[in-house]
């Protein structure tokens, strides 16, 4: 059986703090013990990592196996990293992007996500939810292979 990665992109660290108004008062550290109780609690490894550099998160994708499963949340990445797009599809394991607020409903330049097409499928907009629904999707996609 796979393991789940749980990966956080740039200045996700600061969350609670950071522009609440956007991204809620909920810490990432908070957001990563609900994750990871999930996880335990359903028999299934996870690993949760943070980075503010993009080739750190990029050797965590490269360490992945055929089984794992992805939930990445690549901070402003998602707009213009093909080095993350590329590690994605390098090492071919199912991804959901996931997004505290509605990237659609933002600034012009944050509605274009070059990770989601190489994801089967995005969340966002639901706060520290978004992640707790990507780990059920995982979850159940690792426990029926």
């Amino acid at each position: 059986m796979g393991k789940i990665w749980v990966l956080h992109g740039p200045n996700l660290n600061l969350l609670g703090r950071r522009e609440p108004d956007k991204y809620g008062t909920q810490t990432l550290d908070e957001i990563n013990k609900e994750l990871l109780h999930k996880a335990y609690t359903a028999g299934i490894p996870i690993q949760v990592e943070q980075t503010n550099f993009e080739g750190e998160l990029i050797q965590w994708i490269h360490s992945m196996g055929p089984d794992d499963f992805l939930i990445i949340n690549p901070g402003a990445w998602t707009h213009y990293s093909y080095a993350v797009r590329d590690a994605i599809t390098s090492v071919q394991v199912p991804a959901i992007e996931v997004h505290l607020s509605n990237i659609h409903a933002r600034e012009e330049f944050r509605k274009t996500s070059v990770i989601a097409p190489v994801c089967c499928g995005q969340i966002s907009g639901l706060g520290g939810k978004s992640y707790s629904l990507a780990l059920d999707y995982a979850l159940e996609a690792l426990t029926q292979k």
